[in-house]
């Protein structure tokens, strides 16, 4: 089992009670860092459920935390913009135009996808409050209230069940995607001596048996999945042998597609060659380049010579 505490702190105190077990995964805060913990044990995840060991568990705790991180990110994204800077600083309490809300749902989206498609458990909290009642059109309905997760208004739809806890009282199945389990609309379904083990396995029937197939992740086109490898190698090797390889039958892309995927590789190739200058020192000139490029030749010749 793995724990991945965002703001909570709660990690370290749980650890305290008789019988736990988890890793605590340590990140920098930054929303990079956690997307690749989660990656890691998505992998390690792949890893156990092909060796047939016991299911790896990642916790996150808590998605409100997550959420609220990428909705400030929004908010100083759009307070960056030149619009809206020229617009602050003429009335710094003007009310500013964010439209960068995709942005924080794709971010929000890529880390989703990781926990619906991990070959184990994943759980994921998140706060909750009761809010007034809006109808279809967003109008707040008299003398009625309800529920609200305090995340991402679909964590509820992603999540295969949906459990809610509130002191005082026994937990709840408000939703659950089963055919073993049944939950009437409205009528949440009371769990007594509740855990995780037992809803995962004895109610929900999962088991080594019953795991789901991968599902691939719907993709606008081929395209994407390259660009994004592409941008992340550093190795000039890497990056040629990627570049030979994309023309395969077996990567099923057209011929515009296998230009934009060697463009981008021939880019990057280039960007590795010239890299970003240090802050405060503009832009390389030609005859930098050429400077810089006439002494990587010397010292590769020095190498050979030395072989």
């Amino acid at each position: 089992m793995y724990w991945i505490d965002l703001d909570e702190g709660s990690a370290d105190e749980y650890a305290a009670i008789d019988g736990t077990d988890y890793l605590i995964i340590e990140h920098d805060g930054t929303y990079r860092d956690i997307l690749e913990q989660v990656e890691a044990v998505h992998a390690e995840a792949r890893r156990a459920a092909a060796a047939g060991e016991p299911p790896v568990v990642l916790t996150i705790d808590s998605g409100s935390a997550l959420w609220r991180m990428l909705t400030n990110w929004t908010y100083e994204r759009g307070r960056r913009t030149l619009k809206n800077r020229a617009l602050l600083r003429d009335d710094p309490d003007a009310a500013y135009d964010i439209g960068l809300w995709n942005d924080a749902l794709e971010r929000w989206n890529r880390i989703i996808y990781l926990l619906r498609t991990l070959p184990g458990i994943s759980i994921v909290l998140a706060r909750g409050k009761q809010v007034s009642a809006t109808d279809d059109n967003g109008q707040p309905i008299r003398n009625m209230s309800e529920w609200k997760v305090s995340a991402q208004k679909d964590l509820g739809f992603d999540s295969t069940c949906w459990v809610r806890m509130k002191r005082g009282a026994e937990p709840q199945v408000i939703k659950v995607r089963s055919l073993r389990v049944r939950v009437e609309q409205k009528k949440p379904l009371t769990l007594r001596d509740f855990s995780i083990e037992d809803l995962v396995f004895n109610k929900l029937g999962c088991s080594v048996e019953s795991q789901p197939r991968i599902m691939p992740a719907p993709a606008g086109d081929r395209v994407q999945p390259w660009l994004t490898r592409i941008a992340d190698l550093k190795d000039k090797e890497a990056l040629a042998a990627l570049w030979r390889s994309v023309p395969d039958p077996a990567n099923r892309l057209g011929r515009e597609e296998i230009a934009t995927v060697r463009a981008a590789a021939e880019q990057r190739a280039a960007e590795l060659d010239n890299p970003n200058p240090e802050m405060g020192e503009g832009p390389l000139s030609d005859a930098d380049k050429l400077r810089a490029a006439a002494k990587r030749k010397a010292a590769e010749q020095d190498a050979d010579a030395e072989q």
